[in-house]
Parts: C-alpha cells; structure tokens; sequence
C-alpha cells in the first residue's frame, strides 16, 4: 500500500506506532496532488510551506513520545468556506479574494486541537450556492463531483487527502460524497459548531467530515463534535431495525439505483437486520417544500449588501437565486418556519420506532456534464429537519459511476448511522479506489 492510500485511522495509527513520520505523509499527499489536481481540481490552495514546518514539528513531539490527539500528524483538507487562520478562504467566490482570516473556524480549531493538519482548501461552488466548481469528478471526470463541496469530496475519492471537511444546506455534503464514492456525514444540526463558516442559510447549514470509511467519518466527526453532541455509543450489540419509505424516495429513481437500493435490502436481511416498511408523514413534502423558502430567504439575507454592491460579479444561477429570496416575504419566511417545524416532529417520531431510514442517496449516479451539480432532492428534507445522515457507497452504476445509500436516523442517533453504514459497508465491501477499477 502507498502511504498516500492510508485512511485516517490507520495513518494516525502508523503515525503512532513509529511506522510513518507526518512529514512522509505530507510530502506523499502534497506530490500526488502537484501530480493529480490539474485534471481533479479539487484544491483551490494546498498549505504547502506551512504544512511541511508544522509536520516536523508534529514529527518531533511524536519522536518524543507527545501526541495531540487521535488526529496527530493527519492532514485534512477544508472546503474553502470555512475559516483558516492565515490561509485565504473566499467561499468559492472572487469577491472575497484576498480575505485571510486571522483565526480559525471552531471546527477546524477542534480538529486542530485533535493533531490535524490543514493540507488545503478545496474548492466549491460560489457561496456553496449552485454555480459550479472547476472540480471534476476523479470516476470519470466528463461527470459532475456534485456541490457545494464538490473539492473536499473529489480530494478524498482522489487519494490526494485522507479526510476533509464539508457544509450542506440543501445536498452538499451526501450528493458529492455519493458521486464520488466516499463515506459522508451531515450530522445533527448544530452538531458541529458553525461559527467561522460563511452562511449559506444559517438555520439549515450544517459542517460535516467525508473519508473513505465509515470508521474514519465517525473519528473525524468525534474530534469536530460539540460537546455532548459526540456519539453517545447507545446503538450498542442488539439487532438493528431499518425502515423503508412507502414514498418519494425511489419515485425518481433510475434502474440502477433501484436495483442497488434492492441489492442492499437483501444483504441487510441476510445480516440478520430487521426491515420494516414506514409511511412518511402528511407533512413531508410540505418540509421539504418550506425547506427551499427558507433557504432563499436566508441567503437573500446574508447576501443583501455585497449582491446590491456587486451584483454583476455573481455567478448566474446565485443571482437567481437571490432575487428570488428577495421576493419573498416575513409572512412566507415565517410560515416556512413554522411548517418546517411541524415537519421536523413528525419526522421525529418516524424514526424513534427504527434504527435508520434507508435510501438512496441520489436518484441516480453522478450526471455527465460539468454545468450544474446534481440532484439534491433526496437530501433537501433532512437539511430542513436538521436530522443525521450518513451516505455509504454500495455498488457501481452499468457506466461505472458510483452509488451510495443514505442513512437517516433520530437527532443526536450518529452512532446508529456508524453502526448501520459499517454493516452496509461490510455486506457491500465497494472498492473506494477509482484507479485500481478503471
């Protein structure tokens, strides 16, 4: 194995055990992405100069004996909309080039506390909005990664990071993580502190981490989680429970995904896990529905004196966007509100009867083509709801793309999310590495 394959945990873990120095893992990662990010794109900056005095001096504190943390010498890429002291971060946009924070974002301070490293910002669509990224997608780079963070997904799919950092408001973080055939977390809202992240839309916004396992997300989560929002480890030994929705999920489903939502429900029973059909709540589609006037409302908002400034300088489909949040008005901001949370109860009783909810992660794999980032449709709901998500990659798509199953579970329920995408990883044993199956 290269040194540049090794997951989160195992690096640390070598890094640990005198078999790998930190700056042996920096120069492989920082050389496989002079080698490879011209074609993935999925770095706006790496930290180069930087990293390589920090990791001798990881390195010297380790030959000591001194470890920070579990994350010790590991270098994780963050998308660029959240703050890193010393090191630009201009949310995807030129209008905030140059902006140089002077402290970190509490998550990537935490991670930092943790023994992490920062390898470099990846790059995203504009203001995690939907106006592309130059990323493409390392399965097949005619397709798109997905969005908004579309970099840090790519990083990781690409071997050129272990781990990485994104934020969802609508599908940011599971659709590039499904499309690129990682493991990814949008936890709990509030979960992971937000404060340091350039709002998209503030009530729905999440932080969350993207690894190649299922094991790797949950110790990056672990190391990024607020207090008492660390997994509670209550899933314990007992039999899991799953539920099927009755609806929406696969109504757009194509062949593909279908036949691999299938493939996973047949394993699972295999494994012993019992699968019990659910009927969604009267409210769910009228959330997801209050979930996009939110979100419009509250980017409307957080954009209101740069875009009156500098509207020309927005790409298209953000001025889109804003001009529709603009529109709306405090009555509709408000009933959104309060149908979001009628929406969110519901939903909170659905899944207190079950382990997970099982879905599809996307509708269908990765699209070709580089102008739009996919569909987010079956991610929306649970950024409105502010519920957990894990997506797992199971199988390949007939062109090879990959497709991931998303888990859903009660608030503060990440630990059922790890136990379940573990099993889901271990029934399925998808191959992560897009240049060992192409």
């Amino acid at each position: 194995m290269e040194i540049w394959e090794l997951g989160v945990r195992d690096a640390a873990k070598a890094i640990r055990d005198g078999k790998l120095t930190t700056p042996e893992l920096v120069r492989a990662l920082l050389s496989r992405i002079e080698q490879l990010d011209g074609e993935t794109q999925a770095f706006a900056r790496t930290n180069s100069v930087a990293l390589l005095s920090q990791a001798d001096d990881m390195q010297r504190e380790a030959a000591m004996g001194d470890f920070r943390g579990p994350l010790h010498g590991i270098p994780i890429a963050i998308k660029d909309i959240l703050d890193t002291a010393g090191i630009e971060t201009c949310a995807g946009s030129s209008l905030l080039a140059g902006r140089v924070p002077d402290r970190d974002a509490v998550a990537v301070e935490k991670l930092r506390h943790a023994g992490a490293l920062v390898l470099g910002k990846t790059a995203m669509t504009e203001f995690a909005a939907m106006d592309p990224a130059p990323t493409r997608n390392p399965w097949n780079t005619n397709h798109t990664p997905g969005g908004s963070s579309s970099g840090s997904a790519a990083a990781v799919a690409a071997f050129l990071a272990p781990g990485a950092v994104g934020t969802q408001t609508a599908g940011s973080i599971i659709r590039p993580a499904a499309y690129c055939g990682i493991v990814g977390l949008k936890p709990t809202y509030d979960a992971i502190d937000r404060r340091g992240v350039f709002p998209c839309a503030w009530s729905m916004d999440h932080v969350g981490p993207m690894a190649r396992s299922v094991d790797d997300v949950a110790l990056l989560f672990e190391a990024m989680a607020s207090t008492g929002s660390r997994v509670a480890g209550d899933a314990g030994e007992r039999p899991l429970c799953i539920g099927i929705s009755d609806r929406y999920f696969l109504d757009h489903a194509d062949t593909d995904t279908k036949m691999a939502m299938e493939a996973v429900v047949a394993r699972l029973r295999e494994a012993g896990v019992t699968l019990i059909p659910l009927v969604l709540p009267e409210s769910f589609e009228a959330g997801c529905d209050a979930g996009i006037i939110t979100m419009y409302c509250e980017m409307a908002a957080a954009h209101r004196d740069l875009f009156a400034a500098s509207r020309s300088e927005y790409g298209w489909k953000l001025r889109c966007l804003l001009d529709a949040g603009m529109q709306l008005s405090a009555v509709d901001y408000l009933r959104a509100q309060q149908v979001r949370r009628l929406a969110m109860d519901d939903l909170s009783k659905m899944l207190s009867g079950v382990d997970c909810l099982l879905t599809p992660s996307t509708p269908a794999p990765a699209p070709i083509g580089l102008d739009a980032t996919g569909d987010w449709t079956l991610n929306l709901p649970f950024s409105s709801s502010g519920h957990p998500t894990l997506t797992v990659p199971v199988t390949l798509s007939g062109l090879g793309m990959p497709i991931g199953m998303q888990l859903v579970a009660r608030a503060h329920g990440e630990d059922r999310l790890f136990r379940c995408g573990a099993l889901i990883e271990k029934q399925m044993n998808f191959n992560s590495n897009p240049f060992r199956t192409h």
